[in-house]
């Protein structure tokens, strides 16, 4: 029951875009650029979710809004000065 209540945490990922070959990219091209942690909120009433994309000291990184008809709009946060 605890694991119910824990934040998903994600390695994310970099890699170079010469690495890449069609669409695949070999794992030793792959460094692993951090960790995020996603969260998915949902508005019943206008049928929206919205998805949350966190830094591991829980930064708000990118804001993800996608409608039931398929379009998405992202706003993406830079905290660096």
């Amino acid at each position: 029951m605890a694991e119910e209540f824990q934040d998903m945490m994600y390695k994310e990922i970099s890699h170079r875009e010469e690495d890449r070959s069609g669409n695949v990219i070999k794992s030793r091209c792959v460094t692993i650029s951090g960790i995020s942690k996603i969260s998915i909120e949902e508005d019943s009433a206008d049928g929206v979710k919205i998805v949350l994309k966190k830094d591991q000291n829980d930064n708000i990184k990118e804001i993800k809004f996608i409608c039931t008809c398929g379009e998405t709009k992202s706003i993406v946060l830079d905290y660096s000065d």
